[in-house]
């Protein structure tokens, strides 16, 4: 059974990690797979290897973001699923957080999800149809000490999501958004003691898999949560239920 046949999508930070891993399921559900990155030589290689469309995207670029969302529009007729998944990670408390790592941070990780949700809501609009997923973290859930802005930058995801699901719900567009814990990525090592420290919070005393996420993105992307919308969906092993 193809879960996605024939649809469009669009991956973000797609090049590596759950990006990759969600552009890799997506297209053996049967997706078309538009990835996206600046990491452009891993992006363009994983691209062709799914038989999907590479393209350079900066996020933060509201330019560039309508140019490709355009692309995609005139290419296939319509943009089905988006999936938020560009971000960054940056350690620091509060009083030592300076303001261009702060500015840094809230501008990848959260300017350019709310572009992403406006270009694609737009053509989403007039198909009255899509999914839009966002990736937010456990740190926009609780506290994230000792990543300040990266907290607040989840936070914020959280929020949008909810407001845009509520503003896209009568065009048949759903919202929602992903709560990852201790995933077995790269970024995962750029925390500060955090694969032990982390995985030791985690009642399931382990990492999830860049795949097991991307099987959730799948589940949203998919019409098998077709009444699902404003709502988050942890895969934390169980550490905010703690």
């Amino acid at each position: 059974m193809s879960r996605l046949k024939d649809k469009v999508c669009l991956i973000t930070g797609a090049a590596k990690g759950q990006g990759a891993a969600e552009a890799r399921l997506f297209a053996a559900q049967g997706a078309r797979v538009w990835l996206t990155d600046v990491l452009d030589e891993e992006g363009a290689a994983l691209a062709a290897q799914v038989d999907g469309i590479y393209r350079h995207l900066d996020v933060c670029d509201q330019v560039a973001w309508d140019s490709l969302v355009d692309e995609m529009v005139s290419a296939e007729g319509r943009v089905d699923v988006l999936i938020n998944n560009a971000g960054i990670f940056r350690s620091n408390r509060l009083v030592d957080t300076p303001l261009e790592e702060f500015e840094l941070v809230m501008q990848v990780n959260c300017t350019g999800v709310f572009l992403g949700m406006r270009s694609v809501g737009r053509a989403m609009q007039k198909a009255e149809a899509g999914s839009i997923v966002n990736i937010s973290s456990l740190a926009g859930m609780a506290s994230a000490p000792g990543a300040f802005a990266y907290g607040a930058s989840k936070w914020a995801v959280r929020g949008m999501t909810k407001t845009a699901a509520i503003e896209l719900a009568r065009f048949g567009i759903r919202v929602n958004s992903i709560h990852p814990g201790a995933i077995d990525t790269e970024m995962l090592t750029q925390i500060p003691n955090g694969p032990e420290r982390l995985i030791r919070g985690t009642p399931m005393r382990r990492a999830a898999s860049a795949d097991e996420v991307a099987k959730m993105a799948l589940f949203l992307a998919s019409e098998e949560s077709s009444y699902s919308t404003g709502s988050e969906f942890l895969i934390d092993g169980g550490i905010h239920a703690v």
